[in-house]
């Protein structure tokens, strides 16, 4: 079964008797729902299975497949009047929308998914916008604003225009970008946006003035890791990420519970607001397991 992989929900999700309502009917109220009914005997199954698995992992959250073995789950088939599978039935809003039977052409199938869920511009634009977003910023930018007119509040699409302008050093466009971001309290957006706003919080609250001083501090006492922590918090905010994860990545390796892992969670701040695609996040993210798993 094809699985959502890192922070992203699961778009492919094996449904029973006892979740069918909960994970079909009132799922289907916030997004599409596809039910793929099947069996493990099934010949036609086993082809249109992995096409509807595939299907689901392209559209990335656009739609969610719900698999029921009516082998194991009789009360579900009955109710959905199952006579001969596959069986593969559509819901939006609580209610069966379309249908199809038996194994069809990979083109019927995916012209019966774009009719469920109808064909989204904003998925391309962010997919542009998360492609560009390293070479042509500016390009990037506005597809992100377009994303967020059609779709105000758009998480994903939030962070990655509070990223760009961050890097920019655009500050208060991205706080003011991620506090009208609107995301499920309980996702991981929700936390990434939460992350990202701390640490731009946290980089504001350096004066660039401190940075001799603070120099001063470190030079004088090596070990003087609120110095070098809030140093590296200054550097952050002017944008200068190598230099601020290598003195937050120092404090880590002299004291990883020096002021309740300070200088880590202050990394994590910083690897939220750069993007996990980032190579700059994802040379420290190493460099820092390498310190904390040793």
């Amino acid at each position: 079964m094809v699985m959502a992989s890192g922070m992203q929900e699961s778009w492919v999700i094996d449904v029973t008797d006892q979740t069918f309502e909960r994970e079909v009917v009132e799922r289907s109220r916030k997004v599409p729902v596809v039910v793929d009914f099947w069996a493990p005997w099934c010949g036609p199954c086993k082809t249109l299975g992995p096409l509807l698995e595939k299907l689901a992992a392209e559209s990335r959250g656009a739609f969610v497949l719900a698999k029921v073995n009516v082998d194991e789950n009789p009360m579900v088939a009955r109710a959905a009047g199952v006579q001969s599978i596959p069986l593969v039935v559509a819901l939006r809003d609580g209610q069966i929308v379309s249908e199809f039977v038996g194994a069809q052409p990979a083109a019927t199938v995916q012209k019966f998914i774009q009719s469920v869920i109808g064909v989204d511009e904003t998925a391309q634009w962010l997919d542009d916008a998360e492609k560009l977003a390293a070479t042509d910023p500016a390009s990037a930018e506005r597809a992100y604003r377009a994303v967020l007119v059609k779709k105000p509040g758009h998480p994903k699409a939030s962070l990655g225009l509070a990223r760009l302008l961050a890097a920019a050093g655009r500050t208060d466009q991205a706080k003011a970008v991620l506090q009208t971001a609107q995301a499920d309290p309980d996702s991981p957006e929700a936390e990434m946006i939460a992350t990202a706003l701390r640490a731009l919080a946290a980089a504001a609250a350096v004066s660039p003035a401190e940075e001799q001083a603070l120099r001063d501090k470190i030079s004088a006492d090596p070990g003087d890791l609120a110095s070098r922590i809030a140093l590296g918090k200054l550097l952050a905010a002017g944008q200068r990420w190598d230099d601020a994860l290598a003195e937050l990545l120092d404090a880590v390796k002299r004291n990883r519970d020096f002021d309740e892992g300070a200088a880590r969670k202050a990394m994590l701040d910083v690897f939220a607001l750069l993007g996990r695609d980032n190579p700059v996040t994802s040379r420290y993210q190493r460099e820092l397991s390498t310190v904390l798993f040793r």
